[in-house]
């Protein structure tokens, strides 16, 4: 049996089937004895986090019965009676945020010891196991949660931070701008996020977004910036511009790099990266091939498909899998924005901006951009992402939009009323509700593909 408890509180059996888990009590008790597994927790723990402080007059009657139904649901095996209490009968990784902390721990450690490549393997493994809120069905969740929001966020830098040690600055830069966006005094992610424009060959925004840190950090705090933020401006403002190598002469690095292999010779002219931000998925894809191909003829006859189906149905996978199959479709790429960590509906046009890579830019005239620093009384967002979506011939990708499902259609209604060449692909618990949505249920996989 595994404990999920990184979203709402689920068991899985070994084939992967969800055990149903009738009622709020009944889930708060798993979710508490799985913070714990196989650890005593004393009843009077038990009763004062399951009843939220408010126990029942009976509080150890109305615990047994409680327990007695988490042993009928899972197995009388699973919850153990010990002296003062009980416990989950379940090894530490059978669940899901004790694995999340073992795997982000020892990706973090491979990334210290320099192999960025199997770092990134084990925090991408580690963040996919996140399917919502941690501890979402604990009445009084706000302190231990908040605890695990912050390792998660660790996991998410070191994550990042193996994506530039690997060269992938441009993949790297949407999540960046949306988690500086809702942590603007985090120097680490600051750091990240201008090294990455930095490396991604936009010096100017890099300098841009320094002098936007420093003067929050003076605003706010009083403070200026810390050692790592000056050392990286100060190599922002001494770095030599990149010119031709004389005839003769050998190539030289940029100052601060490593000088690659074969570096006596001018390198050869990158190859353009096709445009998006769909990153590779490290695990293979079956049973969907009927469903890709249903689709695809839905994104050729409306502009606005939604996805519609419940949780861990397979929805955000199934979009980008058939995003990628055909991307070429879309000249000017496929985009995915993710809705799920967007708290304030007021920010979903801020979000996608972000994941478009597009939250500094504006457009001027016929096709011509002009980047600008971020200026929080400047344009409207929801007019400036409609602005960047008018001219381009792209699809869109909105995941998880139940989340913010009022602001989610209002977006959607606006940009394929102003952007004729836009498709938007959703995915959603329930319909956004907007002229001309095609909607496409997804059930579950059946088995023996599940």
């Amino acid at each position: 049996m595994r404990y999920c408890i990184l979203g709402t509180t689920r068991a899985l059996r070994d084939d992967g089937t969800a055990v149903p888990l009738g009622g709020a009590r009944l889930r708060a008790l798993l979710t508490v004895l799985a913070l714990r597994p196989g650890r005593t927790v004393p009843a009077g723990v038990l009763v004062d986090e399951v009843w939220d402080g408010d126990p029942p007059a009976d509080a150890a009657g109305a615990l047994q019965a409680l327990v007695g139904r988490a042993r009928r649901a899972l197995g009388r095996s699973a919850v153990e009676s010990v002296e003062g209490g009980y416990r989950l009968a379940a090894p530490p990784d059978a669940v899901d945020l004790h694995r999340f902390e073992r795997l982000a721990g020892e990706g973090s450690r491979a990334l210290e010891e320099g192999d960025a490549a199997h770092a990134l393997a084990l925090l991408e493994e580690a963040l996919a196991l996140w399917q919502g809120p941690a501890l979402a069905d604990l009445p009084d969740r706000a302190a231990t949660a908040s605890r695990w929001e912050a390792r998660r966020l660790d996991a998410r830098r070191a994550g990042l931070g193996a994506l530039l040690a690997l060269g992938r600055a441009g993949e790297a830069l949407p999540e960046l701008a949306v988690l500086c966006d809702a942590h603007p005094l985090d120097e680490p992610l600051q750091v990240l996020r201008i090294t990455a424009l930095r490396d991604a060959g936009r010096p100017a925004e890099a300098l841009a977004a320094y002098e936007e840190v420093r003067t929050l950090l003076d605003d706010r705090l009083g403070t200026a910036p810390g050692p790592a933020l000056r050392a990286l401006h100060t190599e922002l403002l001494h770095q030599e511009p990149a010119t031709p190598p004389a005839p003769g002469s050998a190539h030289r690095p940029a100052p601060g790099r490593p000088p690659a292999v074969g570096a006596g010779l001018p390198p050869a002219a990158p190859a353009p990266a096709p445009p998006g931000n769909l990153r590779a998925r490290l695990t293979s894809f079956v049973g969907r091939d009927s469903d890709i191909a249903a689709l695809r003829d839905d994104l050729g006859r409306s502009r606005l498909v939604t996805l519609l189906g419940p949780g861990g149905a397979g929805k955000t996978r199934l979009s980008q899998e058939t995003a990628e199959a055909a991307a070429e479709g879309w000249p000017d790429g496929v985009w995915l924005a993710e809705l799920a960590p967007v708290d304030d509906p007021d920010s979903v046009p801020e979000a996608v901006l972000s994941a478009l890579g597009a939250r500094e830019t504006v457009l001027r005239g016929a096709g011509a951009e002009e980047l600008r620093a971020t200026d929080r009384t400047g344009a409207d967002p929801l007019v400036r992402l409609t602005e960047y979506c008018a001219p381009r011939r792209m699809l869109l990708l909105l995941d998880n939009c139940e989340h913010v499902i009022g602001a989610a259609a209002a977006l959607a209604d606006r940009l394929l009323a102003h952007c004729p060449q836009l498709t938007v692909l959703a995915t959603s618990r329930e319909p956004l509700g907007v002229p001309g949505e095609f909607v496409r249920p997804v059930d579950p996989l059946p088995d023996p593909m599940a």
